[in-house]
């Protein structure tokens, strides 16, 4: 195996912050290298240098044993590297196809062949096993729709290196068994693959080696066949971690929300209830209807047919802003698309969740009781003091939704609909994350998980909602919930 990446002291620096510092790192060819580390650790900033979307402020970088000098990721992409970023950078005003061959299309007669892209399109969506439309708009796709074309536009071309940053955030545990079979055949024919990911069970079937970085630095190369989760995770965040899910204690009171026949685009039918003081878990496949339903409940797409009362009290078809006011706080998916205000600082995010059960006095709000509750708000999610006044589109994802779940902190709710709430975000993170959600709960709070990671669903629910085709197919009690018993429904028609 030759090595195909070698980067020595590679260093990156901003105004005021180091976030690589002097790194050392070797890729081989047909060897999948996993990088390992909390958000903010240093691993994005080492693929963009790489992948020529940024530049190195010293240090070096040899592709295939020549000097580089990428100036722009068209330049690494002459040199066989492709890359598949956390944010996507796709036109949504494209097609999907459009979208692959972007740059690169191919010529029939001098023009674009137009009905050639599609039908390599969909090639390329048949070998991965997803299910797309090669001519449907990226802007009618969903997230992890989009981060399927995202892939497919990454294996597109002659690749000698290939880079997958969190490449399964999106996805389903059969579109990431599909991804995975499509890198093993990419390792056999040589490719390089450099693969970030916070999914520990991933990495024991992918990875062949790990580096683990924190706060910039390299910490240790290991071999992951010689390593454990718990070394793992302790050279990750400098100290053990004995448990990643915490116990939480149920204690079910009676139903605070009762859904009957609930009906909605992408969901047939549903009926189902929530109680205070327990976890409900949702799982399912992408575009089972398990998010279109709890969107459709609390207001952010139309509902059909069905009823659905929240404290005895007929709430059917109300919008999100009464939802809000009637004591439910929903944390949707995309925290950059529909939870935050990336223009904003993160204690003005805080601020902003706080005025939703300020009283104004005289019609002045009370600022300085506001920024004090921001702030007690900033302590309780442990979001660091120094990321407080920085704006909310420079966080690492993980400060990102410390942030978000800030903001439904700000008032006292007494329903929390989290939608995939720890997707992008580093273990140590989602320990703190977990930590919030096992206080809400204890508290009396009455809280809905819904998740694609289907161990955190699991360990996290007290009750699990199974979707299948816009249809619940199971409700298991915690006794009755395994991975068997759960991916046994999600094909049920």
């Amino acid at each position: 195996m030759q090595t195909v990446i070698e980067t020595a002291a590679l260093t990156k620096r901003y105004p005021g912050v180091v976030a690589l510092d002097a790194v050392d790192f070797e890729l081989k060819s047909g060897e999948v290298h996993v990088l390992f580390g909390e958000n903010g650790a240093g691993k994005s900033t080492l693929i963009a240098m790489v992948a020529g979307a940024s530049q190195p402020s010293s240090g070096s970088l040899r592709v295939n044993g020549e000097d580089v000098n990428f100036q722009s990721v068209a330049d690494a992409r002459e040199k066989g590297i492709s890359a598949v970023f956390q944010e996507f950078s796709l036109v949504p005003t494209m097609s999907v196809a459009e979208n692959i061959f972007l740059g690169d299309e191919p010529k029939r007669r001098g023009f674009t062949d137009k009905s050639g892209m599609i039908h390599r399109a969909r090639e390329l969506f048949e070998q991965l096993d997803f299910h797309i439309d090669p001519k449907a708009l990226v802007s009618t796709l969903s997230r992890a729709e989009q981060q399927m074309v995202e892939i497919a536009k990454a294996f597109h071309g002659q690749l000698s290196i290939l880079i997958l940053d969190e490449p399964t955030a999106s996805l389903t545990d059969r579109e990431v068994d599909h991804l995975f079979k499509v890198v093993e055949q990419m390792k056999a024919r040589g490719v390089g693959v450099i693969y970030i990911s916070h999914r520990m069970q991933e990495l024991k079937r992918i990875a062949d080696r790990v580096t683990v970085l924190r706060d910039g630095r390299k910490i240790a190369t290991v071999a992951m066949a010689e390593t454990s989760e718990a070394k793992l995770v302790e050279m990750m965040v400098g100290r053990a971690i004995d448990e990643i899910y915490p116990a939480i204690e149920a204690r079910p009171g009676a139903p605070i929300l009762e859904v009957e026949g609930l009906k909605t685009s992408g969901v047939k039918e549903a009926a189902l209830t929530v109680r205070p003081g327990e976890i409900l878990g949702v799982a399912g496949l992408v575009g089972s209807g398990k998010s279109r339903c709890f969107r459709a409940i609390f207001g952010l797409q139309s509902m059909t047919a069905g009823q659905v009362r929240l404290k005895d009290r007929g709430v059917t078809g109300a919008s999100c802003r009464h939802m809000m006011g009637q004591g439910v706080y929903y944390l949707p998916p995309d925290r950059k698309t529909e939870g935050l205000q990336l223009a904003f600082t993160s204690r003005a995010n805080l601020i902003q969740g706080v005025m939703v059960g300020a009283s104004s006095r005289l019609g002045l709000l009370p600022w300085k009781d506001m920024r004090a509750k921001a702030e007690a708000v900033a302590e309780s999610v442990e979001l660091p003091p120094a990321y407080r006044d920085r704006l909310a589109a420079q966080l690492s994802g993980g400060n990102q939704q410390k942030t978000l779940f800030g903001r439904g902190l700000g008032k006292d709710y007494d329903l929390y609909i989290f939608d995939e709430p720890t997707v992008g975000v580093d273990m140590g993170a989602r320990a703190a994350i977990y930590g919030l959600i096992k206080r809400l709960t204890e508290s009396g709070k009455a809280v809905v998980v819904i998740s694609s990671d289907l161990p955190e669903v699991m360990n996290l629910s007290h009750r699990l909602l199974v979707f299948s085709h816009g249809r619940i197919s199971a409700e298991l009690p915690r006794e009755e919930i395994s991975e068997a018993a759960v991916l046994a429904h999600f094909f049920e028609e």
